[in-house]
């Protein structure tokens, strides 16, 4: 009790000597907080750091529940990509992958996250896209745009709405098949005229590892052509044909064959990649979140230490008002 009211006492005769000088008063309540502990000004408000702490362990709390989440699609997605590799490699050592063939007709098929928060996956394949775009672009040339995901479409419209073919976006809504990826390429074959196909995506090798990949795939007229002028592909003349099909309908069913394999592996390559972005990404996020909240329990530490010395001091001063 006695505490108590020299407690009272002490701030009733401290107050005018804290407040004797207004000016500076008003100026340290002005003042920003970074400014206030630059100057020295020890008038942070407790509430204030713990309010900052409380959203920043939120976030984290965050963080770490979507690298959880990433990790178990990665584990669910990356067989099916590696068992997927060995559907379009029959067809790249039967009708080769040639990046630098000269064609009138180029469809860059972007293919890219319809999410973010992973990285800079969909940047980098858009980069490309648009490097593509512009060296197959020309007074004899036209190159246009198929792009697959949210994340590339919501890039290209800035600059290349013109030139987008098709868009097509929520294709991991549902766990990717064949069945789906072959309607897909089916659509994308009847709605667009192509003498080439590049498709670009981020092939996944670690967690922490992706390439940026591209892959060709010709149309039935140019396989044709580049098979008689020789070169890599001139041994498919040496291949006989059975039955009554002729060599450009085995040449456009294969190419078809061709392009749903090479697009199934290219979408679950690309999600592997995401996934393993996007845990890279949230675990630097939950991270940094510990660093912060590392800094705001010293924060608050200080700013409660300062409280309580500010108190000591007023009742000493109450104390020694009242015995002098």
């Amino acid at each position: 009790m006695a505490m108590a009211a020299l407690r009272r006492e002490g701030r009733r005769f401290a107050t005018p000597l804290m407040s004797a000088n207004p000016a500076n008063t008003l100026r340290s309540s002005l003042l920003p907080s970074e400014e206030q502990a630059i100057l020295g000004v020890r008038s942070i408000s407790t509430q204030v750091v713990r309010n900052r702490m409380k959203s920043v362990k939120n976030i984290q709390k965050i963080t770490k529940a979507m690298k959880m989440v990433a990790a178990s699609k990665l584990r669910a997605i990356q067989t099916r990509a590696e068992n997927s590799r060995g559907l379009w490699q029959p067809f790249t050592a039967l009708l080769g992958d040639l990046p630098s063939v000269d064609v009138k007709k180029t469809v860059v098929v972007t293919v890219s996250s319809d999410k973010g928060l992973c990285g800079g996956i969909n940047s980098t394949s858009v980069k490309i896209s648009r490097a593509l775009h512009k060296l197959n672009s020309g007074p004899e040339k036209e190159a246009k745009y198929v792009v697959l995901g949210e994340k590339a479409k919501a890039q290209l419209v800035r600059d290349s709405k013109k030139h987008i073919e098709l868009s097509m976006t929520e294709l991991q809504k549902n766990p990717l098949n064949y069945t789906q990826v072959s309607v897909l390429a089916d659509d994308i074959l009847k709605n667009v005229e192509f003498d080439a196909l590049r498709l670009v995506f981020n092939k996944f090798h670690s967690v922490i590892s992706f390439m940026p990949t591209t892959a060709t795939v010709l149309s039935p007229e140019v396989v044709e052509r580049e098979a008689e002028s020789g070169g890599k592909l001139g041994d498919l003349d040496l291949y006989e044909i059975e039955g009554a099909e002729t060599k450009g309908e085995v040449l456009q069913n294969l190419t078809e064959f061709q392009f749903s394999c090479v697009l199934f592996n290219a979408v679950l390559e690309n999600a592997c990649s995401e996934q393993g972005a996007r845990m890279s990404a949230m675990d630097s996020s939950s991270r940094n979140a510990g660093d912060m909240l590392d800094r705001l329990t010293l924060a608050y530490n200080r700013t409660r230490q300062a409280s309580i010395t500010t108190e000591l001091i007023e009742i000493i001063s109450g104390a020694s008002a009242l015995t002098g």
